[in-house]
């Protein structure tokens, strides 16, 4: 069963009324009002601007004595809510209930001009009761704005010698927002409060760091696995969090667990696809973690293979805000790698990680990606190819294959499209094409990986290089520019593993189709670069590729700035890099920079990547410094 709120619009982007309804400091002011109401005796139900919906998807309202549910907009009567059908405001006076509640925020205008229609002698209550904390609020004086909502949840976990580390900066700062903190609240994995906290975030651009290890510390708890709830107070410029999560394990046998995976998307989705099925001698979880106060009913979730329809329900229901570890083999037992596997998720979770445990007890993380519905394959791709040069490319590294495996497994993502036409082409860090290889029209239920052994060697990428994903329209026409993949490197020599999967997108043309290339400042193509690498912590150094792709031709190389940031925000070090066109560029942070430079960094330093004429999409990661494990996930700017 889905919940009936809306989390994201096509046209509008994220929404915040569900994150208001549903946060954490204010489910118990939430349940004060809903008990408060279902006391009152008969109450009347306005719902001037469709909020009524949304809180009854996360409560309980059946407790409430309901006496009439009247609509502001006459396109809206007659619609059932609350079990009955709505009428016009203007038949508010019939209802002889004595108390009225507005279902909205910031209401009391709005109460004002209608206290006439109202009655001098009926209460009035409206959701303002159930408002979080003021000191939570950016814009108090506005509380549905975004700003007073950028929230995030995170994977967190400190158990068995496991830990967790959010890395991220106070890219808030610059935007001119000032007196930035965190305030946070940790559940444990049956979705109890462990405990809240503030954290300041210092400066402009300031590095900043939650350890699952001190936090357990600060609040006196024992060993967990759960969800960090994250929300930005006085933020500017952005309401989304952005962030990495290391993981990685202490004590015997640590070395095999180093991983890393970034922000989760704080809009749930109905569905989501990328969910590799275990390879032989593997565990693959699946992290279910309830983003709402409302439990996940009993077989809302499921899991499909990719492609199939005979999804198969988790018969068990998921308390609010908690944490069920699904061991997907339980629910499909006969899939295996390549074959992957969709999540219908009811929009119960936001962006679910999950876990693959090897026979050799390595560990590594990765994340789903959203499966789109409503997008159809656009026709106008083909027919505009010639304009539009590669159009949209799926960039991701190539390790040195002397030492490193690379897989690539296409993922189809979104409900609708039936067939994948693609080609993978492999480039050196010149950006000279070292081999190329035709997928075909894939079906959507395709079982197809490939490893790039079967292209190309060491001799031919001693140094590595990236792979690009393309489509081929000589194979097919159906392309919808949401073209996604799951990248998998193994280590041959210790036998560690990581993955990532990311999105297509059109990189630097003059021309735009639609809101390709994408920009984050001003209007498009809008071409730069500002992009986020945090550094390692005790024992591991951090490792970033470059890819400079190019859907038509543009400059010769780009004007890349490598700029070491210290605790303080401010920036120890430059370093200038030039990556041809189509190339890519791969470094380590200790190498690239002066040890002395690298310590008077800090701790919580990290390296800001700026371009102001390329758009370069970059992966990031850790390396042990036995250099037995190793990270890789794709970055974030902001």
């Amino acid at each position: 069963m889905a919940l009936d709120i809306e989390t994201f619009s096509s046209k509008t982007g994220p929404t915040c009324l569900f994150k208001a309804i549903g946060h954490p400091a204010a489910v118990d002011a939430a349940q004060a009002l809903i008990a408060e109401l279902a006391a009152a005796g008969p109450v009347a139900v306005f719902d001037p601007w469709d909020q009524l919906s949304t809180l009854a998807a996360l409560y309980d309202l059946s407790g409430i004595a309901v006496d009439g549910v009247y609509v502001q907009d006459v396109l809206q009567v007659g619609r059932t809510v609350l079990g009955q059908a709505a009428r016009p405001v203007s038949a508010l006076g019939e209802s002889g209930a004595g108390t009225l509640f507005v279902a909205a925020f910031d209401a009391g205008r709005l109460i004002d001009q209608m206290r006439a229609l109202i009655g001098a002698e009926r209460r009035v209550v409206t959701l303002d009761a159930m408002r979080i904390p003021d000191r939570l609020l950016t814009n108090p004086r506005n509380y549905l704005a975004p700003i007073n909502f950028a929230t995030n949840f995170a994977f967190f976990r400190d158990q068995d010698g496991h830990h967790t580390r959010l890395v991220s900066a106070n890219y808030w700062g610059g935007y001119g927002a000032r007196d930035v903190r965190i305030w946070a609240r940790l559940f444990d994995g049956d979705g109890r409060v462990l405990g809240d906290f503030d954290q300041p975030l210092g400066g402009p651009n300031t590095g900043f760091v939650i350890d699952s290890r001190e936090v357990r510390a600060r609040l006196g708890v024992g060993d967990f696995t759960g969800q960090l709830f994250v929300h930005v107070v006085g933020a500017a410029g952005h309401d989304i969090v952005k962030y990495a999560v290391d993981t990685f394990a202490s004590g015997p046998g640590g070395d095999a667990v180093l991983s890393c995976t970034h922000d989760a998307n704080a809009w749930p989705s109905d569905y989501f696809a990328g969910l590799p099925a275990p390879a032989d001698g593997e565990t693959v979880v699946l992290w279910v973690q309830n983003s709402h106060p409302a439990p996940i009913p009993a077989g809302s979730l499921r899991l499909n293979r990719m492609g199939r329809d005979d999804d198969v329900a988790l018969p068990e229901a998921v308390p609010g805000f908690a944490t069920h570890r699904l061991d997907v083999a339980r629910l499909l037992p006969d899939l295996a790698w390549p074959e992957q596997i969709e999540v219908t998720a009811g929009k119960h979770v936001v962006r679910p990680r999950y876990e693959i445990d090897t026979a050799a007890g390595r560990r590594r993380i990765a994340h789903v990606n959203v499966e789109r519905t409503g997008l159809p394959p656009d026709p106008k791709l083909a027919e505009l190819a010639n304009l539009l040069g590669k159009g949209f490319i799926l960039p991701g590294p190539v390790l040195p294959p002397a030492r490193f495996e690379t897989e690539v497994l296409p993922t189809p993502m979104a409900r609708e499209l039936a067939h994948l036409p693609i080609t993978a082409l492999v480039y050196g860090p010149d950006g000279t094409e070292v081999a190329r290889h035709r997928f075909g029209r894939l079906p959507r239920d395709h079982a197809v990986a490939l490893s790039l052994d079967d292209l190309v060697g060491p001799d031919a990428l001693p140094a590595g290089g990236h792979v690009e994903l393309v489509y081929d329209f000589a194979a097919g026409p159906e392309a919808d520019g949401w073209l996604h993949a799951i990248f998998r490197y193994r280590d041959r020599e210790s036998g560690h593993l990581a993955e990532t999967s990311f999105g297509s997108h059109m990189f630097n043309m003059p021309v735009v189709y639609k809101s390709e290339p994408q920009s984050y400042a001003g209007r498009p193509p809008g071409l730069s670069t500002r992009l986020f690498l945090r550094a390692g912590h005790a024992g591991t150094d951090a490792f970033c590729t470059l890819i400079y792709a190019a859907s038509q031709p543009w400059r010769e190389t780009s004007e890349t700035e490598l700029q070491l940031t210290g605790s303080d925000g401010a920036v120890v070090a430059r370093r200038q890099v030039a990556i041809p066109m189509g190339g890519s560029y791969h470094f380590r942070i200790r190498e690239t920079f002066e040890a002395a430079d690298v310590a008077a960094a800090g701790d919580n330093a990290y390296v800001l990547i700026r371009d102001g004429g390329c758009r370069l999409f970059g992966y990031h990661g850790l390396v042990s410094d036995d250099g037995g494990a190793f990270s890789l996930d794709h970055m974030f700017g902001f």
